[in-house]
């Protein structure tokens, strides 16, 4: 049934009790009216009105649940789609939303996945310039300072070597940058030996303890699935050291059923509500490309924590 005759019918139904009521009730209008027959005339347009208003809104039920939808819906979390029942135009609207929010997270995946891809090349080259063109520089700057201490004579050789303990420090901050950007031991040792290192370097240089739990023999994952499992790792502990307050964060790596999960809990002092900042959006549109779900929870001091799980048998977005 189409909307018009929709409300044409609930609008009659309506009309028809109010006529059929005037026909057999033993009311009678007098000219003029008596106080009487006006409240009992006021009281049935009363009751009418406040019938239609009820079978006007169980009508358009379906229209306020897509409304809802529309002002709710998120493309970062798939899979949210109304219920179709009947037929007729609000049906076939239903549908056409369905079909739209299913287009549009299919194209959302698709570009996600030609910006990240394109993300990483461009980590890639800055890498390997930062190890090639910077870190080749400065390698002979210690050796020339190296040299020129050896043969200068003091105080200037003590200036000397203080300059060159500084140009270590900065070569060695140049290193970490280019293996935060290019993961070597992702691509040599594999997922676990690549955390392992991150987690290490990550408790060396901001001082929180880490804690690892990484299960033994798991899945063989591919390229893309390592990536994503580590960039995931990688932002939800820089978010833990820059925003959480925390002493203590634990990273896990385990097989539960025919899933693998990764999380990252932190002890800090959490906000109650997870903040989609940009850092929560880049992890949700990565878990997108392998078919994952990301889960952000914050709880006031009971830290926040950040869950991958990434389903063994999956469906390729």
């Amino acid at each position: 049934m189409s909307l018009f005759w929709r409300i044409y019918a609930l609008n009659a139904i309506v009309l028809g009790g109010a006529t059929a009521l005037l026909l057999w009730a033993p009311v009678t209008v007098s000219v003029p009216v008596v106080l009487t027959e006006a409240v009992i005339l006021v009281a049935g347009l009363a009751v009418m009105l406040v019938a239609n208003a009820a079978l006007l809104r169980i009508g358009l039920t379906p229209l306020g649940r897509l409304t809802r939808m529309m002002t709710t819906v998120d493309l970062l979390r798939p899979g949210q789609r109304l219920p179709v029942r009947g037929r007729g135009e609000i049906a076939e609207l239903i549908r056409t939303f369905n079909a739209m929010l299913e287009r549009l997270e299919h194209e959302r995946a698709t570009s996600s996945a030609r910006a990240l891809f394109a993300q990483e090349t461009e980590r890639r080259r800055i890498a390997q310039e930062l190890h090639d063109e910077v870190g080749q520089s400065m390698t002979a700057i210690l050796l020339a300072l190296e040299r020129a201490a050896g043969e200068a004579d003091e105080p200037l050789r003590g200036d000397l070597r203080q300059i060159q303990e500084i140009t270590r420090g900065s070569l060695d901050e140049v290193s970490r940058l280019a293996r935060r950007l290019r993961p070597g031991a992702l691509e040599d040792l594999g997922l676990v030996s690549a955390l392992t290192s991150l987690t290490s370097e990550f408790a060396t240089h901001v001082g929180l303890r880490v804690v690892r739990r990484f299960d033994t023999g798991l899945p063989a994952f591919d390229r893309q699935t390592e990536l994503v499992l580590y960039r995931v790792a990688q932002e939800a502990l820089t978010n833990a050291a820059r925003h959480a307050e925390a002493e203590q964060v634990e990273v896990s790596l385990r097989r539960t059923g025919e899933a693998v999960v990764l999380a990252v809990v932190d002890d800090g002092r959490g906000t109650g509500v997870a903040r989609e900042g940009a850092g929560i959006r880049g992890m949700r549109e990565r878990a997108l490309l392998i078919g994952a779900t990301l889960d952000v929870t914050s709880e006031p001091r009971a830290g926040t924590q950040v869950r991958l799980t990434v389903p063994l048998l999956r469906k390729q977005p």
